[in-house]
């Protein structure tokens, strides 16, 4: 008999495959007799190395990934040698003779807990530490570390959640869908998984009693996981006409209003394949990979050699570039403190500049020379800004460098609310629905107890994007979305008719958002904002707009 579970989909696709479980986790190792003195400094120095060998082992993987992988993959090993966990540790050892893999569990215990204490993109620390608490101590104690299964034939991996480094290195030819317990719409889980093209459900309440070897067809675009499903479906999921692969010209509805379709990219390796999808520009190149895993920032030189290529690879094109977004969940030791109390409400983004200007001024000078060397047409937008005044100062540093597109990212809802102030001095804005969800409904992204409430299909975020839009639109100024709402191809239609001009995603997700669009109208698009707004919740407008577009159902998406 089939059982129809359900959760939140991230990832549209339809697939149908056997459940194959992540391996067990690497267990708690028992607690050891006190350490002589004389052996303690040589288990602090294998501590040292393990977490060094941890480190050098996910700065390699991040060297072989691109885009977001690769910038998940550089953010935990970071954690790996993270100073407050390794110390920690030590001390342990040190002061009461703990074994180093229990030192090292139990250190790393507290941090997370810490971590999760603080909540917002702070609690998403916490599962880089269980991650990389797990690596070190299958090194210390010589055991396999994490991983996702290894199996003879295509599978659908079925997990409580996945550790960061698990899902930045996924085989998307061996793992057909993912499907977990925990997580949320903005997880790295969820993020990856959409970069990658595999249908995703997290969230997924009951997905625990999945048993290795069940046969699951899980739909990624309407949230849904059938176990045991009979062959029709199995059949019906198979039927599903392949969505288009390819971009067939610039984005637009059926009666040809104008849609930008820009990339995401992470890194300057993730440029050319997003020129060679087929974006019509890049909507958000973070920078934040020039600046990771560093104890200083980089040169002026360094950064317009690596601006460079990325600009390069879109002559004539636009080119949105999103300055250094440190804080949160991205501290950088020479520009965040490592105690505030709530790091997701404190000095992230722009407020970094408040204490480090040079940092801010560096990166728009770099900016400044690579744009000047190719003929890409660049934009420079900030992250994080509230108020007027930090738009005007940012909007002032920019034209002092000769940058005279100067923008704001959209991702608190003051900044939504009073769009109509901000683009009277900004020149265009871009949404961060992740973040933008994330303060609006008061709810942590990676809790998936609120996945429900952690999405942009709420009610109340696509109305704080329809005053945004509204705003800019009184100034005739344009509004993009560089969030991961963008990617959703059922989404994208309801954001084009709340006034959004420019859609901007992984590269991957194009093709599908643009075929979407090509079969409304933007009356059509407008009525689909006007039926999702009116909706009591997010699952209530996801349906009522799903069941209008009938591609959805005909491509599987």
């Amino acid at each position: 008999m089939t059982t129809v579970l359900r959760g939140v989909g991230v990832s549209p696709g339809r697939r149908a495959a056997p459940a194959a479980r992540m391996a067990p986790a690497v267990a708690e190792p028992a607690p050891s007799e006190a350490l002589p003195e004389s052996e303690r400094e040589a288990a602090v120095e294998a501590i040292t190395a393990a977490s060094h060998q941890v480190r050098e082992d996910l700065l390699a993987a991040a060297a072989s990934a691109s885009g977001t992988a690769s910038e998940i993959l550089t953010v935990t090993s970071t954690m790996a040698t993270d100073p407050s966990l390794i110390r920690a540790a030590e001390k342990r050892v040190r002061d009461d003779g703990d074994s180093p893999e229990w030192a090292v569990w139990q250190a790393a215990d507290a941090l997370a807990e810490q971590l999760l204490a603080l909540g917002g993109n702070l609690a998403e620390r916490a599962t880089d530490v269980r991650d990389v608490r797990a690596r070190i101590v299958a090194r210390l104690t010589g055991v396999a570390g994490p991983g996702v299964p290894v199996r003879d034939e295509p599978y659908i991996l079925v997990a409580h959640d996945l550790a960061p480094a698990d899902t930045a290195t996924l085989d998307a030819d061996a793992v057909l869908a993912i499907v977990t317990s925990g997580g949320g719409p903005t997880s790295h889980t969820s993020i990856l998984a959409r970069s990658l093209g595999i249908p995703c459900v997290v969230a997924v309440s009951g997905a625990d009693d999945i048993a290795d070897g069940d046969l699951l067809a899980v739909d990624g675009g309407a949230g849904e996981i059938h176990v045991a499903p009979d062959d029709a479906l199995v059949e019906r999921f198979a039927a599903a006409i392949e969505a288009p692969s390819e971009l067939t010209g610039p984005g637009a509805t059926k009666d040809s209003h104008r849609v930008a379709l820009l990339a995401n990219i992470g890194d300057p390796a993730g440029a050319a394949p997003a020129a060679e999808a087929g974006a019509e520009g890049v909507g958000l190149f973070r920078t934040e990979f020039c600046f990771l895993g560093r104890d200083t920032a980089p040169s002026i030189e360094e950064q317009v050699s690596q601006y460079t290529t990325v600009l390069e690879a879109f002559p004539g094109k636009k080119v949105v570039i999103r300055t250094l977004d440190a804080g949160a969940d991205k501290p950088l030791p020479f520009v965040t403190a490592d105690d505030e109390p709530n790091p997701a409400l404190g000095v992230r983004g722009l407020r970094t500049s408040w204490e480090r200007p040079e940092v801010l001024e560096d990166q728009l000078n770099a900016i400044a020379q690579a744009a000047a060397a190719t003929s890409a047409d660049v934009h420079v937008m900030a992250p994080m800004v509230a108020t007027v005044a930090e738009a005007q100062s940012f909007v002032d540093t920019c034209a002092s460098l000769g940058i005279e597109q100067a923008g704001i990212m959209i991702e608190i809802p003051a900044a939504a609310l009073r769009a109509r102030d901000l683009l009277k001095v900004a020149t265009f804005a871009s949404v961060g629905t992740n973040d933008l969800t994330q303060y609006a409904l008061a709810a942590d992204r990676e809790l998936a107890s609120l996945a429900e409430l952690s999405t942009p299909w709420q009610p109340a975020v696509l109305d704080l994007i329809a005053v945004a839009c509204e705003g800019a639109a009184g100034h005739d100024r344009p509004v993009g979305v560089c969030g991961e709402a963008a990617a959703d191809p059922a989404l994208a239609p309801v954001l084009v008719g709340l006034g959004v001009a420019s859609l901007s995603m992984t590269a991957r997700s194009l093709p599908a958002v643009g075929a979407v669009l090509a079969t409304l109208t933007w009356d059509e698009c407008r009525a689909l904002a006007e039926v999702a707004r009116e909706a009591p919740s997010a699952h209530e407008a996801r349906a009522r707009v799903r069941e209008r577009i009938p591609a959805l159902e005909e491509w599987g998406l």
